[in-house]
């Protein structure tokens, strides 16, 4: 954490880990609504991965444009695009799906022949046009010009597939192909090629990076906006439990590294055993709602619902609220997750 950016920020400065998981980053759209209605709180960068990049990149260009509530608006507008373009899809949730009072698509049709079309074809054979249902969303959605003299510094995650590296683009590079390429689950979608290299999801090396907010922006405070729960009650028994359950560990792996350097860079700092003033000390921060995230199946991934989506949001807002209410003044001041209870 050495060399870490030292230009003078707003006193109540976050940067932002926008965690992807499909719909469920409706989550972070509600998070972002309420932080965004806060005056005196100030955005130095934001690090996003597949739909925490789209979110990031969303707002990014939002508060270029319009501001805060330019911001606000370019969110609402982007998952109301997402949901109308699902609205007549074949992956619909059923009356048993709705009867069973969740948001699961478990029983439904289109879902469990996707499902089995993904586990038998390559997307080079099932997709051989490589066509991308949000390619057009991200388009109309995001003013990639816009982004280019940002006032929010943004990153995002990408895995190249040839050397197993996490790439992060910043601004002025970013375009709709580096957002499919953090979001491009190799088993659905084709590797999206970006000067000559192959990229699949960020989640699989970063989801999302932290080190690019630790050195290269001057806010000592990181927001983590965690979309996949880290724990779970019960051991999975059931086929779809199993898969769920992989899913989690698998992209929370990556964060969870992350964590721990923090944590053991930060307890050297406060031994005195490194240099403060040489050695950028974290202020980390979690807002998530894991008792509510933890009720939904990987297959509510794919849920574009608008219902479900503003559920997500409300959940999202309140948690942000909540987070606002307790740690609003520790901002600048001390962390407000223990990393080694959550995290070691």
């Amino acid at each position: 954490m050495a060399k870490a950016t030292r230009r003078k920020v707003a006193a109540r400065a976050l940067n932002l880990a926008l965690q992807g998981g499909g719909a469920h980053g409706a989550f972070t759209w509600g998070v972002l609504d309420r932080l965004l209605e806060e005056p005196d709180l100030a955005f130095d960068g934001i690090s996003g991965t597949s739909a925490g990049a789209m979110n990031g990149a969303v707002m990014v260009a939002g508060l270029a444009k319009g501001g805060n509530d330019g911001a606000r608006e370019a969110l609402e507008a982007f998952w109301r695009r997402v949901s109308e373009a699902g609205r007549f899809g074949p992956i619909q949730r059923t009356p048993l799906d709705r009867a069973a009072g969740n948001w699961n698509l478990d029983t439904s049709p289109g879902y469990l022949f996707f499902e089995q079309m993904t586990r038998m074809l390559s997307p080079y054979q099932f997709n051989p046009g490589n066509w991308h249902p949000l390619r057009e969303i991200l388009d109309q959605a995001i003013d990639f010009a816009a982004l280019r003299d940002a006032p929010v510094k943004l990153y995002v995650s990408a895995t190249n597939v040839r050397t197993g590296k996490n790439r992060n683009f910043d601004c002025t590079e970013l375009t709709a192909d580096v957002l499919l390429a953090s979001a491009c689950l190799p088993h659905v979608f084709q590797a999206v090629e970006i000067d000559g290299e192959a990229y699949w999801d960020g989640g699989f090396m970063g989801n999302p990076a932290i080190y690019p907010l630790i050195y290269e922006c001057a806010s000592s405070d990181v927001a983590i906006v965690q979309v996949n729960p880290i724990e779970r009650d019960a051991v999975p028994t059931t086929a779809p439990e199993i898969v769920d359950r992989l899913n989690e560990i698998s992209f929370n792996s990556t964060l969870m590294r992350e964590m721990r350097a923090i944590a053991f860079v930060t307890r050297l700092i406060d031994e005195g055993r490194l240099d403060g003033d040489h050695y950028k000390r974290m202020n980390v921060h979690l807002i998530e709602a894991e008792a509510e995230m933890k009720g939904l199946g990987v297959s509510s991934k794919l849920n574009a619902d608008w219902e479900f989506l503003t559920h997500l949001r409300d959940v999202g807002r309140t948690a942000a609220q909540a987070w606002l209410t307790t740690h609003r003044d520790d901002i600048g001041e001390r962390s407000t997750v223990d990393l080694a209870e959550k995290f070691l």
